[in-house]
């Protein structure tokens, strides 16, 4: 039969390495409606609505200021203490939140995975691409304390570094995309993993520097928290903002490289296994 009347030819493939980067693109509407789909339906009939996303933040760096400031004393490099966590709890939200929505795209999604067909990558991206818009609600209430406090006067020297925010960005968007693609493909199979994931992550966060700063750690043993690919991204986003920290451009290129790196493995996981994940969930 000839092609020649169809527009778009859906067939099987069977290359290890097909990363279906044209498929995802030609489906970029199907990402807008997913995007739209998720910012109006996740606080639908709520009282408070898109307010939570301001709630969410400020009710977790008044915790920790009150706890770890006030109580544990823990030293926030000179900088406010509020301010300083709510610098890095903005960063790390966006990872956690895009990480742990991700890794259930097979799991939470498997009733329509199995009626139509389309990338099923489609879906991880846009749920990075609308916590995007959630991340910007969330820096705007930072930069309302930020200028609030250099008001006040407190010694905040921010530096050229701002410069890199747009990359920080993409790289906790790359990271947490593809952590969560290759958890999402693992528990597939093996469903407790999930429960690992929403227990790993809480440590995950006391194993990054949010809490404390990554000046207080000695040099010879600062290369073990650097193995993380998001201390980088969270000691840079503070140092550009407060021009207090650590800041090293090689923990920068390591979280860079390790973030292409695990897209380009989490991707090929990913695709394997869309192909015959019904079989498994």
């Amino acid at each position: 039969m000839s092609n020649e009347n169809w527009t778009k030819i859906i067939e099987p493939k069977s290359r290890l390495l097909n990363l279906k980067i044209k498929q995802t693109w030609d489906y970029r509407d199907l990402v807008y409606m997913l995007v739209r789909k998720d910012l109006v339906v996740q606080y639908k009939q709520t009282i408070l609505g898109p307010l939570w996303y301001i709630i969410q933040p400020l009710i977790t760096a008044i915790t920790f200021t009150v706890i770890f400031g006030k109580i544990a004393k823990i030293p926030t490099d000179s900088v406010p203490p509020m301010l300083f966590y709510l610098a890095g709890t903005t960063c790390w939200n966006y990872f956690a939140t895009c990480l742990t929505s991700t890794s259930q795209v097979f799991t939470a999604n498997q009733g329509v995975f199995g009626k139509v067909y389309f990338p099923r990558i489609v879906v991880p991206i846009s749920i990075v691409i609308s916590n995007s818009l959630k991340f910007f609600i969330q820096f705007v209430v930072f930069l309302g304390f930020y200028f609030y406090y250099i008001y006040a006067g407190a010694i905040i020297n921010p530096n050229m570094t701002l410069f890199l925010l747009p990359l920080l960005v993409i790289m906790a968007a790359g990271l947490s995309l593809g952590f969560g693609m290759l958890f999402s493909a693992f528990t597939t199979k093996y469903r407790d993993l999930k429960f690992l994931l929403a227990f790993g992550v809480q440590l995950w966060m006391y194993a990054t520097p949010i809490i404390y700063p990554l000046s207080e750690i000695s040099a010879q043993h600062r290369w073990i928290m650097a193995i993380n690919p998001m201390t980088s991204v969270i000691t840079t986003f503070k140092y550009a903002f407060l021009g207090k920290g650590f800041f090293d451009w090689y923990y920068l290129l390591y979280s860079f490289v390790f973030m292409i790196i695990l897209l380009f493995i989490a991707t090929i996981t990913f695709n394997k296994v869309e192909k015959n994940f019904m079989d498994t969930v």
